[in-house]
């Protein structure tokens, strides 16, 4: 069977009807014991079972996963990529997230179809312009590439955007991130799991976490649908469903599960060159490669576990979207959902142990959760290997919550908290 994806084996496998093809990854019945039981068969998950396996050495793994991979927020996001935060914690995670993400088709062997386009954030007003400078200023100060626009930059790079004079809120300006972009989610989940699976990681597909098993209070495998797994040491990356797994063993978090909708349109030629955010308007956009537009907004506004979302949230995004350009106003929309996404007090992961002995947490992305995955996967990797943070990690842990040292990222992650 053909493993590696090359060109000369692409030309070989058409020339051959493509019957070489072997499967992507294998189906294996779960074993009694593992050295490593990670639960959530999405990018998190199985990023952390590749980085187990390449960067430490442990293979004897499974990923648990209750539905199909990347069924959950990996297969149900607008598919950014950037790292235009704030704070030097957050800067130093989501920074190493595109670093990864710039290598990761080679290093998968998997086209992930990361797509360098730019991100541009609008500002709207004068103080909005003194916001973004202090924005740029915070980046560049963080190593992360950011440039500031005047109102004429940001209309030569998007001339789709309205630029007219009597809008509700005309454009100033911008922050841009040429660094930043898109991805192709499905492929980000795939190519992990291909990865991991060569490395003798086990995937196992529906099979769903029932309870969590404790002795001497600390946490030692997992009952499933499909019989008790025990395990060394045990990763919840769940995301939005994290409290009720950590409500399994009695653990709090401070994590609120809301709705966040998105929304894809009938293909169109070329109109965006670029991801663009409107704070003002609650709506972001992006054109796929395939030409549809990919258009997301805020949360929901009452917690929830819906995977539809609601109607007045539909409504203020797109509303958004025609105004911010108009051009679209007839364009229709093809499909709609929403993923369900675990939001923290200061809008920032939480990575580190539970508070129950043998059990660590990767889990309150909110809506930065597609964007972390490399990241999120290398420093939870490194947390179940060694049993200590990872440098980058350590401000995450669960322990800020009783410190108080938060880092609070709301207004950096975006309209969407």
């Amino acid at each position: 069977m053909t493993k590696t994806y090359s060109a000369f084996n692409l030309l070989r496998e058409g020339l051959r009807a493509n019957k070489g093809w072997g499967r992507a990854w294998r189906t294996p019945e779960p074993k009694p014991s593992y050295d490593v039981v990670i639960i959530g068969g999405g990018g998190h998950g199985l990023a952390t079972a590749y980085y187990l396996a390449k960067n430490h050495g442990l293979r004897n793994v499974a990923v648990l996963e209750k539905g199909w991979l990347g069924g959950g927020n990996t297969g149900r996001n607008t598919t950014v990529i950037r790292s235009n935060y704030f704070y030097p914690e957050s800067a130093a995670l989501y920074d190493l997230s595109v670093k990864l993400y710039e290598g990761l088709s080679k290093d998968l062997n998997y086209n992930v179809m990361f797509s360098q386009r730019g991100m541009i954030v609008t500002a709207h007003s004068e103080p909005e312009m003194e916001m973004a400078a202090r924005q740029v200023n915070a980046m560049r100060l963080n190593g992360v590439d950011a440039e500031l626009l005047d109102a004429a930059e940001v209309r030569r790079l998007e001339p789709a955007l309205s630029f007219r004079a009597d809008m509700r809120h005309p454009i100033h300006g911008g922050v841009l991130q040429k660094r930043a972009g898109t991805g192709r989610h499905d492929a980000v989940a795939w190519g992990y799991a291909r990865a991991a699976d060569a490395a003798g990681v086990d995937i196992i597909q529906n099979c769903e976490v029932l309870d969590l098993i404790l002795e001497a209070g600390r946490c030692v495998g997992v009952n499933t649908t499909r019989g008790e797994i025990r395990a060394g040491v045990v990763g919840a990356a769940v995301a939005g469903h994290s409290s009720v797994l950590a409500g399994m063993v009695g653990v709090g978090l401070p994590i609120t599960s809301y709705a966040l909708q998105a929304f894809v349109s009938e293909p169109l030629k070329p109109v965006l060159n670029r991801v663009v955010l409107c704070p003002p308007y609650g709506t972001y956009v992006s054109q796929s490669d395939k030409g549809g537009l990919v258009i997301g907004g805020g949360l929901d506004r009452v917690p929830s576990y819906g995977q539809r979302g609601n109607m007045p949230m539909q409504e203020e995004v797109l509303s958004g979207l025609s105004e911010m350009m108009p051009m679209l106003n007839k364009v229709k929309l093809l499909r709609h959902w929403a993923g369900i996404v675990d939001v923290t007090p200061d809008s920032s992961p939480i990575l580190g142990p539970s508070g129950v002995e043998g059990l660590f947490l990767n889990c309150g992305w909110g809506t930065g959760g597609f964007k972390a995955i490399p990241a999120g996967g290398y420093l939870f990797a490194h947390l179940l290997a060694e049993g200590t943070h990872h440098e980058i990690s350590r401000p995450f842990d669960l322990s800020r919550f009783d410190t108080g040292y938060l880092v609070d990222e709301g207004a950096a992650s975006g309209i969407a908290h």
